[in-house]
């Protein structure tokens, strides 16, 4: 019998009323910890979701730089300008150019 009224005693003095009131500033504060904890496990995969979409966005920006130097390189050929500019009548140079000097000098 008085181990029984020992324990409910023990209860009652450890979850009684009066404990209860006098640690709710820790329990507001266990309860700020929790939803800052909640937040930053957001606000983390948040930012790694736009990182990963910046990652993607990067490797489709730097294929399609390639692909248009590549295209370029293509087109600046010597032969490939010649036969860009062939329609227009224009056509290569047989002779070097003339070298023009002024007689000031």
């Amino acid at each position: 019998m008085e181990l029984k009224e020992g324990k409910t005693e023990w209860k009652k003095w450890f979850f009684g009323y009066q404990w209860v009131v006098g640690n709710i500033p820790f329990f507001l504060f266990l309860s700020l910890l929790t939803v800052l904890y909640i937040y930053n496990g957001h606000l983390s995969e948040k930012t790694i979701k736009d990182i990963n979409r910046t990652m993607r966005e990067l490797k489709e920006i730097q294929y399609e730089y390639k692909a248009v130097s590549s295209e370029l390189m293509f087109r600046s050929k010597q032969s490939e300008l010649i036969r860009a500019v062939e329609p227009m009548g224009l056509k290569p140079l047989s002779q070097p150019p003339v070298t023009l000097r002024d007689s000031i000098y």
